[in-house]
């Protein structure tokens, strides 16, 4: 009886901790303006609840990465839309509601809500005088032959079966290749109103429309599917956590398309920050200071010391062996080189949307790539030193009988340290570079206000990620010339210089 009593009080401190500890959510979204401004009202929502701890997984590249993230449980929902649902996650064929949507995603182990109020389809957009002086008005009216128009798409939109090759089938329209580019979809708008491109795939809740007198071409005969603004969520949190679903769900049916490109231009074109854009709309006070912008400038300096100091670290930890084994066998080491060299040729966002779905978001896939990229420069500069010194003072050291062991830290790896030095130091210069783009899988660093001020075409908030690291890379050089001085015998830095 007594036991039974000390395990009924022991379940009820467990329970009261569970319950004071609270709940952590972790709200993801894409790497455009729209998914920020809706991720952080959704998240300001759940602050509001007592026992809800929100952490921010804002950024998060597009719709491979995010989604891959959601379930892994790296983020417990974020804002999609029912067409790309369709297209890119559960790849039907149909024109399925959010009801059928949401029984079809329940395998999965997701789950939808309704409809937040708005259709952000795709669209075409023109310059009004174009449009003018061409007499265009729906996309039906680009099979002319006589226009010479230069279009843009999104790279995500052209390779879509719902994107332009099902436009050109279902228009029947003749775009030649030579005048068709793929860009960015932050750098449309700039783009046209530099006239450099004449029709460009936009969204039909994007600010700029208006703000540019732009055109959408009428949909004449129906190709685009609705895409519908929805929470998709892991079933776990609808489950488990019915009043913070409950919460989130507030939010259906609030934000038509007109609401939402208002919300979109406050962002875009009058730059306010997403929290100040979604206080608004929530009539919450939102404090902006410079030492806010400082704060977040210091918290990203520190995420990416942190990356690319542990990443420099494993890559002097794995390819300084591999750099002396290479130098052993020269066979071998060409071998290692042409491999290390291969990898080097991988484009960095490729190789982080191959980890993510492996090893998932986060700093993780970040320092997995920041190291493969950094193992070229260390190991070419460990092979390069040790198959360069001068033969006969291997002679000699084998003459004064040291130990293979002896002659590689006393003789061999002190001759050939500037060599090795060097390929460290372009190792750590590089990872500074290539780590703007982990913030892109949520592992932070100066990458965030750079991959935010794309999304809003703030030269400024670019700035804030670009300048620092650069000057960073510019610190490093210097550090390494003074380790130069500790490192490289006396005899050799004169040489060396």
């Amino acid at each position: 009886m007594k036991a039974f009593l000390i395990f009924q009080i022991f379940a009820v401190l467990i329970s009261t901790f569970q319950a004071r500890a609270g709940t952590t959510v972790t709200v993801g979204s894409k790497a455009f303006t729209e998914s920020y401004i809706l991720a952080e009202i959704l998240a300001r929502k759940l602050e509001s609840l007592p026992d809800v701890t929100v952490v921010r997984k804002f950024g998060l590249g597009g719709t491979g990465i995010v989604y891959e993230a959601l379930k892994k449980g790296e983020i417990d929902f974020y804002v999609e839309y029912t067409g790309t649902i369709r297209e890119a996650i559960l790849k039907t064929k149909g024109n399925e509601g959010t009801a059928d949507l949401d029984s079809l995603l329940k395998p999965l182990g997701m789950t939808i809500s309704r409809s937040i109020g708005f259709n952000n389809t795709y669209g075409l957009a023109l310059r009004q005088s174009t449009a003018e002086r061409l007499k265009l008005g729906k996309i039906s009216d680009l099979r002319r032959s006589d226009l010479g128009l230069r279009f843009a798409f999104s790279h995500e939109f052209s390779e879509r079966s719902d994107g332009l090759k099902g436009l050109i089938r279902h228009y029947n329209l003749d775009l030649p290749q030579k005048q068709v580019r793929q860009v960015s979809q932050a750098l449309v708008y700039n783009a046209l109103e530099a006239k450099e491109i004449d029709v460009a795939e936009v969204y039909s809740t994007d600010a700029k429309i208006e703000s540019l007198q732009l055109i959408l071409l009428e949909d004449d005969l129906q190709y685009f599917p609705e895409y519908a603004a929805v929470i998709l969520a892991r079933s776990a949190l609808r489950e488990k956590s019915p009043h913070i679903w409950a919460t989130l769900t507030t939010l259906e049916g609030q934000i038509d398309n007109r609401q939402m490109q208002k919300l979109n231009a406050k962002a875009d074109i009058d730059k306010q920050t997403f929290a100040t854009v979604a206080g608004s709309f929530l009539n919450e006070d939102t404090v902006e200071s410079s030492t806010l912008m400082l704060d977040e400038i210091w918290l990203r300096t520190k995420e990416h010391l942190s990356l690319i100091s542990i990443a420099i670290g494993l890559s002097i930890l794995v390819g300084l062996p591999i750099g002396i084994a290479a130098s052993r066998n020269r066979l071998l080491g060409q071998v290692v080189l042409a491999a290390t060299s291969f990898f080097q040729t991988i484009p960095s966002l490729a190789l982080l949307c191959f980890l993510v779905p492996l090893i998932g978001i986060g700093s993780a896939p970040a320092l997995f790539a920041l190291t493969l990229y950094g193992l070229l420069p260390v190991i070419t500069g460990t092979f390069r030193g040790l198959t360069e010194i001068n033969s006969k003072t291997i002679e000699y050291a084998r003459t004064m009988r040291l130990t293979p062991l002896q002659r590689l830290t006393k003789i061999e790896l002190p001759l050939a340290s500037p060599s090795i030095l060097t390929g460290v130091q372009t190792s750590a210069i590089i990872s500074v570079g290539t780590a703007t783009i982990a913030a892109l899988v949520g592992a932070g660093g100066y990458g965030t206000p750079i991959v935010t001020g794309l999304a809003l075409n703030d030269n400024a908030m670019i700035l804030q990620g670009a300048l620092p690291s650069a000057l960073l890379a510019i610190a490093l050089h210097y550090l390494f010339e003074l380790l130069r001085l500790v490192v490289v015998p006396l005899g050799l830095r004169r040489s060396f210089r």
